[in-house]
């Protein structure tokens, strides 16, 4: 097998009617790397940058979960995704083998959706920031439905380029004045204060870095000016911008922003449908 170095490289090992609609989904924002097997997809990422590994569990033996498990433990910067095209018991049992050997990871190919999920992933993928917010964020969402997870990973993942809830409705292809009411309704927080709360997790992490002043934070997390980020702080958390480098870790801040934007509405992200066009009472199940 024989490939350019390419950054925007992903690789695969999924049913072969898949990697067809998987090409066009990449489109020219990453060059997809098919492979037959976990020992090939491997090699794959031991030979150049890889952003992510796509893997579907039909194709994935019994035999070849310790090579699953390998890719996650060996390469934590390579993001290694579940995708699932159908719903049988082989590929769930599987799907459960993979998430208890850490994949965090995985789009739902068979749901509303789900291409756009992963043409999103593909073309902004994790920093090694929304990787560690992302890590802990997931499991903390219990047992939530396809869409309400997207949306959240796709806050995480978009939440550094993105000023407000519009920038981010805009991209999902949904009316912002319907997003916000269906937060509304299902007594959620605003998308405006998850994502201003994702943002100040970036913040903390980029503070975290010595060679990174408050000015250079500000303008990487897009803000006009130092000021105004130092008023975004002040109106948040009623801190200076020194006092939250100070205080604020990223550990700290990623566990005080699960506990009180996460875990308590756990049952409700189970019944979420934010993304959904054919639902009109988000806050009951299909």
């Amino acid at each position: 097998m024989t490939w350019k170095d390419n950054s925007g490289t992903v690789a695969t090992v999924v049913e072969p009617n898949v990697r067809m609609q998987l090409d066009a989904a990449v489109g020219d924002s990453a060059r997809a790397v098919h492979t037959n097997s976990m020992r090939e997809a491997i090699r794959v990422v031991r030979e150049g940058p890889v952003r992510a590994v796509f893997v579907s569990p039909r194709c994935v033996s019994r035999d070849e979960l310790p090579r699953v498990a390998s890719l996650v433990e060996g390469f934590p910067g390579v993001s290694t995704v579940a995708v699932v095209s159908g719903h049988d018991r082989t590929s769930s049992e599987r799907l459960l083998d993979m998430g208890a050997l850490g994949v965090r990871r995985m789009v739902d190919l068979s749901v509303l959706g789900g291409w756009r999920y992963l043409r999103d992933m593909i073309s902004h993928p994790s920093s090694p920031t929304a990787a560690r917010i992302l890590a802990k964020l997931v499991p903390a969402l219990g047992n939530p439905t396809e869409d309400s997870r997207a949306l959240l990973e796709a806050k995480v993942r978009l939440a550094p380029g993105l000023k407000n809830a519009r920038q981010l409705a805009r991209r999902l292809g949904v009316n912002s004045s319907t997003l916000m009411s269906r937060f509304l309704r299902s007594g959620l927080p605003s998308p405006k204060r998850y994502l201003a709360s994702i943002r100040l997790l970036y913040a903390a992490a980029f503070l975290e870095v010595p060679g990174l002043s408050l000015t250079d934070v500000a303008y990487r997390l897009q803000y006009s000016s130092p000021q105004s980020f130092g008023r975004h702080l002040r109106s948040l958390l009623g801190t200076t911008a020194s006092e939250f480098r100070a205080r604020y870790t990223f550990e700290f801040a990623l566990d005080d922003f699960l506990g009180r934007m996460i875990v308590p509405f756990q049952q409700t992200f189970s019944t979420f449908h934010p993304l959904d066009q054919g639902v009109g009472n988000l806050g009951q199940n299909r």
